[in-house]
């Protein structure tokens, strides 16, 4: 089967523990005319979105924060870290759609039931291994909209600590490296950048 300039495509599954890894032998059509070998691997763990939760009246966002196994596992390695990391809220679609999606993270997570959310973009964090594609939100919360105090799903093992912190703060967190997260250093700058707060 062909695709334009790949050709020849076998997959074969490596492992389905928790998502799956898959390796793919293809060709691929060069500039030059030649097809050329190729292999990859593919992590595929579903399709994602994430949400900034803000407050336009305390000029504040809402953060998560959580431990994270490769993070440990990378800065363990360089005598950095703990592994836990400040982050937006988001999850995996799990068969939902977007929208629906993080409007349920944003419950488990924060505990803040937000009933608009506005889209803002589409990014591939890690192109290069991973399929997952993950959808940007925003939205504006107000303390009536507090339902729970958040902390992630109980058969989930998150253990998620919720952080309320000025726009102000969050910024100089990117900057001092305590956030390093791709996913919430994109959605502040879009918060700046966009004026939001």
């Amino acid at each position: 089967m062909k695709y334009g300039k790949v050709r020849n495509v076998i997959k074969d599954l490596l492992s389905d523990n928790w998502y799956t890894l898959s390796k793919f032998s293809f060709e691929y059509l060069r500039e030059d005319g030649v097809w050329e070998k190729q292999e990859r691997e593919v992590y595929d763990c579903g399709d994602a979105a994430a949400i900034l939760l803000y407050n336009k009246q305390k000029q504040t966002v809402v953060l998560t924060k959580q431990f994270r196994m490769p993070v440990f596992q990378n800065e363990t390695e360089l005598e950095l870290g703990n592994g836990m990391m400040v982050e937006v809220c988001a999850g995996l679609l799990d068969g939902d759609t977007p929208e629906v999606c993080i409007i349920k993270e944003a419950i488990e997570e924060t505990g803040y039931k937000i009933d608009v959310v506005t889209k803002v973009f589409e990014s591939f964090m890690v192109p290069g291994t991973v399929m997952q594609k993950v959808h940007f939100f925003v939205g504006e919360y107000k303390e009536e909209n507090k339902i729970s105090a958040g902390g992630g799903a109980d058969y989930e093992t998150e253990n998620i600590e919720v952080l309320e912190v000025s726009l102000e703060e969050a910024i100089s967190w990117v900057q001092n490296g305590k956030i390093k997260d791709g996913k919430t250093i994109m959605l502040l700058q879009h918060a700046q950048i966009q004026n939001l707060l």
